[in-house]
This record gives C-alpha cells, sequence and structure tokens, in this order.
C-alpha cells in the first residue's frame, strides 16, 4: 500500500491514484456533517437554497465534535458511522463532493456513486476522537449552529490520518 501527503483542494484530482488501503495524511479544508445536517442539506437542495459550502470538490466528515477545551482547536473528533449518511451521499457525489471521511461499510449506491463520479470514501480510526483532534488546527460553525455538536464546521486539518477505504476504481477494504 502507498502513503500519499494531500490537501484537500488536490483530493478531487488525485481520486484515481488512490487504492483501497492506501494511507493518507489529509491537510486543508473538511466540513463536518451528520445526520441532522444532512437532512438540512437536502431541505435547501430541495428549496432550490444556497449550500452553507461549496459542495462542488468538498470533503465531507461524518462527525460531531465534542465541545472545544480551553487551548484546543477542537474537542474529540471522531468519526461517526458513515452508513447512516448513504441515502444522501449518492446525490451529494453527483453534485460534485469529492470524498466523505467516516467509519464503517457503505451501500451498493454510494460505491456505484464513488466510481461514477471518480470519488474516494476515506476512513478514520473509530474510538480515536482526543487523537483525531490533534490534526485539527481550527473549526468554526458554518450553520445550524441550533443542532450543537451536529452543526456544520469547517475544519482545518493538519496530517490527517486516514486509509482509503473505497476507491473509484471499486476497490474495498471491506470485501477482502
Amino acid at each position: 500500500m502507498n502513503e500519499y501527503y494531500i490537501n484537500s483542494n488536490k483530493l478531487n484530482s488525485l481520486c484515481e491514484k488512490l487504492r483501497a488501503g492506501d494511507k493518507v495524511y489529509l491537510s486543508g479544508t473538511v466540513y463536518t456533517a451528520r445526520d441532522a445536517a444532512h437532512k438540512r442539506i437536502f431541505e435547501l437542495i430541495e428549496n432550490g437554497k444556497e449550500l452553507p459550502f461549496d459542495i462542488n470538490n468538498a470533503v465531507i466528515y461524518f462527525a460531531g465534535p465534542t465541545p472545544t477545551p480551553d487551548g484546543m482547536a477542537i474537542g474529540s473528533c471522531g468519526p461517526t458511522t458513515s452508513s447512516r449518511m448513504d441515502s444522501y451521499t449518492p446525490r451529494l457525489h453527483d453534485m460534485g463532493l469529492t470524498a466523505t471521511i467516516g467509519k464503517g461499510e457503505r451501500s451498493t449506491a454510494v460505491i456505484d456513486s464513488i466510481i461514477r463520479n471518480k470519488a474516494v470514501y476515506l476512513c478514520a480510526i473509530g474510538g480515536a476522537g482526543a487523537l483525531a483532534a490533534k490534526s485539527i488546527s481550527s473549526s468554526q460553525v458554518i450553520a445550524f449552529d441550533d443542532l450543537g455538536c451536529e452543526s456544520i464546521k469547517e475544519l482545518v486539518f493538519c496530517d490527517f490520518p486516514l486509509i482509503v477505504g473505497i476507491d473509484c476504481h471499486g476497490g474495498n477494504i471491506f470485501k477482502r
């Protein structure tokens, strides 16, 4: 397996190079969104309203960070189970979403949309949220503040450790 240091704004141009099992250290802007935020994003889409961030070439991390302790950029920030967002993900890929980050397997529809859109699914280590937070240099709520930990946040990653879970060629670490 290969190891890559990638900036999030260049990820879309490198998806075809990545293979399931590769290690990725991701830096740059990433957005958090979990169940409630996805529901609201789709309400905006259905009503023709502007999204809180540009979905084209974006990366969404399925995480709901805990409150920020003094002296830290963010609280514990581990991944949530990705399959809960499977009903939303294919449409977001079709709109230009480059990658999602989470944990666990994805549905056939999501895998098909990853392949069709030359996207990628990256896996973060579950249960290591406090460790993951050390790779996040800033966090700012950008939408749905009333959702608390499930609000959409703009994060800045610095060498955030990930594994390619599903690549755009159909490679899948869950099927080995």
